[in-house]
């Protein structure tokens, strides 16, 4: 059985999807992407959502907190 969930990158509006399976986190789904969760917050409809939560929803925002240099 596999995980679908697509990350909308703020700024930007790129989508990414990653594919996984239950019990992943959006960390684990972060760092597959090559994104640290440390410098990016998660949101589904406007609210944050922890790094270590379970995936469970099938689109989130994930907004940049740094400069990328």
């Amino acid at each position: 059985m596999t995980l679908k969930c697509r990350f909308i990158l703020v700024p930007g509006n790129d989508v990414v999807e990653y594919h996984g399976i239950p019990g992943d986190t959006y960390e684990k789904a972060l760092l597959s992407l090559g994104i640290n969760p440390d410098t990016v917050l998660i949101l589904r409809e406007k609210k944050s959502v922890p790094q270590d939560a379970l995936i469970k929803e099938e689109c989130v925002e994930i907004l940049s907190t740094c400069s990328r240099g």
